[in-house]
């Protein structure tokens, strides 16, 4: 039987969670990453060097690897002290690739190389991108680092709309899988500066919308609305459609509670859990939504260096049921 061939579409920690999720079933995936990162080690990569953000390809590339333990770790270890706090071993490495090679996208296939990828990780765009959040007061809100929490403290009824401060093309093998995937697998993550800056690409929400891939998306656990704006499942849905341009085929989400403890964590951030009520197979558009206990109950090993190191402790996808759900729903078309 033909393998499927699976496109996920997000930024670094949401991609990764989707992969490790898809990564042991028997799909042809890859990756569709953004590029819009400019926060933290991309910074100063990005304004010193003059590279393209490495952070959320390396984290992809980590997550399809095939290579030993030790690799996977090396890549994700972070300096925890000097001039280079902070920084990847995987960032430094993509940086210093695509300088000697002259090209951030050869640099990506030397790395694949490297770590034995089992699929792609592609760039959605190879042009350096800045991102901009213009709200209807006449505010500008400049860079992708903390613009979702800046546009819900200020009111996402008052974005009047996101754009690059410069024109972005697609990246030519972001076009081709794209039109060759069965499936589109978009989110989790952060709306405007995760999921959104893909869509500003030039040609890609056009190729996803002629696309016949069934499209998925799954929806975040968590809002950054705070406690003024309670989001549920069917508002996240409309944000990304909207942008798309484009209906989902089927819409991924938790229905189920973290412990109060951990959830007290986020409600005194402001954040709260993306409310579900009211959503069912009955909906308008008919039986595309589909619910399930996505919520990762089990203590995570802290490791040294990790990826997701910093979120360990907190709510977040289960990987193995969100693959199982995922795995069902594409071999068979539903749940």
């Amino acid at each position: 039987m033909k393998r499927k061939n699976v496109v996920t579409i997000g930024g670094g920690t949401g991609n990764f969670t989707v992969l490790t999720a898809l990564k042991k079933y028997p799909f042809n995936l890859n990756a569709i990453v953004s590029m819009a990162d400019d926060g933290g080690s991309n910074a100063m990569l990005r304004d010193e060097l003059g590279v393209l953000p490495p952070s959320d390809i390396s984290q992809c590339l980590v997550a399809l690897s095939a290579s030993e333990k030790w690799m996977r770790e090396l890549m994700n270890f972070k300096f925890p002290g000097g001039r280079l706090r902070g920084h990847r071993v995987g960032n430094l490495f993509l940086s210093a690739l695509e300088i000697m090679s002259g090209s951030f996208d050869a640099a990506v296939e030397r790395v694949s190389e490297i770590l034995r990828i089992e699929g792609r990780v592609i760039p959605v765009t190879l042009e350096k991108v800045r991102l901009a959040a213009y709200l209807k007061n006449g505010t500008i809100i400049r860079g992708e680092d903390g613009m979702d929490e800046k546009i819900y403290a200020a009111g996402a009824a008052n974005l009047k709309k996101i754009s690059f401060q410069s024109r972005a093309r697609a990246n030519p093998k972001a076009l081709q899988a794209i039109r060759h995937a069965d499936f589109i697998v978009i989110g989790p993550g952060d709306v405007y500066t995760s999921l959104v800056p893909n869509f500003l690409v030039s040609g890609i929400p056009d190729a996803i919308r002629k696309s016949r891939a069934k499209k998925i998306y799954i929806c975040n656990l968590m809002s950054k609305a705070g406690r003024a704006e309670k989001l549920g499942v069917a508002d996240f849905v409309n944000t990304v459609e909207s942008y798309l341009g484009a209906k989902f085929d089927y819409v991924v989400y938790n229905n189920s509670r973290p412990p109060p403890s951990l959830l007290e964590k986020y409600t005194r951030k402001g954040e709260s859990l993306v409310r579900w009520h009211g959503v069912s197979d009955s909906d308008a558009y008919g039986k595309r939504y589909i619910g399930s206990d996505l919520i990762n109950r089990t203590a995570p090993k802290q490791i040294k260096g990790d990826l997701l190191q910093k979120s360990r402790s907190l709510i977040r996808h289960d990987p193995l049921w969100l693959g199982k759900l995922l795995a069902r729903v594409i071999s068979s078309g539903r749940e």
